[in-house]
């Protein structure tokens, strides 16, 4: 019961954020001197093409008539029809929201499996040159900007050495696997398509290496930051008086109470991975949700950029969730209190 009542206080708490979130974006979408009619119609249009389309997205009516016609919407599952393309919103978001996830998935596995270790090398490498080498690369990680990577990256293994191909999901000649989930590298392995599953796996190493690099920074400097700490503790001088091995002492003891800290910074690092892909997609012509929210942002889209801005606003509370959902699990002092 007590974990239940946990669980209801976060999800009213996320119901919170989406309705002040729906409030801010919708205002800040019409208080913009900007004109969609003029953007979508041109120069030319007669005024009876004007009222047609300001009738059709329900510009002509008042404001807070506008706000309940969205959020009623919202609540039946519609987030309107896209001025750019004339399809669902949702629809749009269903097509290319998957692509971006798959791409996240991949930057934060990266992440992990190279920041832990990066980690916990640096930490119990503290003063030496190990420990110098993760650290100068930690802050080059958070330094270095993803559109100058992203072109060096392609610069490097595609154009020069050929490694890797430079943009989309899959090769030309490759037909999608069925659509079951839209991460092309899980549809692949459900469907057997080995062909399929090869490319999606190679398009995805220089993206999600791109993307996965700044939060492979972030993750590894929390986790020597984590382990430096707990390895001052009395306890892990009592494991090395009992005689432990060093890497038993290390794995099993410092670094599982290191990561309580790191669960954290993973959580909210896949919040912004879904959110923040936008240069990369760009650069990388992957056809996820940044893409999709520039091209909507450049043709005055309102209703496609609302759309983008709530499933971004969705992300981070669900994340959070998850990450309060582990603590919950691996803190016990969080279960008594």
């Amino acid at each position: 019961m007590r974990f239940l009542g946990f669980l209801l206080r976060r999800v009213v708490g996320i119901a919170a954020v989406m309705i002040g979130v729906s409030v801010i974006t919708f205002a800040i979408s019409h208080v913009i001197p900007a004109d969609p009619v003029a953007a979508a119609l041109g120069d030319h249009a007669t005024d009876a093409q004007i009222a047609q389309f300001r009738a059709e997205y329900r510009l002509d009516r008042p404001l807070p008539e506008q706000y309940i016609s969205y959020a009623t919407g919202i609540l039946h599952g519609d987030l309107g029809k896209s001025i750019r393309t004339r399809r669902s919103v949702a629809d749009d978001l269903a097509d290319s929201f998957p692509a971006t996830l798959e791409l996240s998935f991949a930057a934060l596995l990266i992440s992990i499996v190279l920041g832990v270790p990066a980690g916990v090398w640096s930490a119990v490498s503290r003063g030496r040159i190990p420990d110098y080498v993760v650290r100068v690369l930690s802050l080059a990680g958070g330094s270095l900007p993803v559109f100058w990577l992203g072109l060096i990256v392609i610069g490097l293994f595609y154009y020069q050495l050929g490694w890797f191909p430079g943009g989309g999901r899959l090769d030309t000649f490759v037909s999608p696997p069925p659509t079951r989930t839209g991460l092309y590298v899980l549809d692949s392995i459900l469907a057997g398509d080995v062909e399929a599953l090869r490319s999606s796996l190679v398009h995805l190493v220089l993206p999600a290496l791109t993307l996965g690099y700044f939060s492979t920074a972030v993750i590894a400097r929390m986790t020597r930051s984590s382990m430096l700490d707990v390895l001052g503790q009395d306890y892990m001088r009592t494991a090395r008086a009992k005689g432990l091995r060093e890497p038993v002492i290390v794995l099993r003891h410092a670094l599982r109470n290191a990561l309580i800290p790191t669960i954290t910074i993973v959580g909210l690092t896949f919040g912004s991975l879904l959110s923040g892909a936008v240069l990369t997609e760009t650069i990388f012509s992957w056809p996820g949700l940044g893409r999709y929210a520039t091209a909507s942002a450049v043709s005055l889209d309102f209703p496609a950029v609302l759309g983008v801005t709530l499933l971004a606003a969705v992300v981070y509370p669900v994340a959070n969730l998850v990450v309060d959902v582990a603590y919950y699990w691996l803190d016990p002092r969080i279960q008594r209190g």
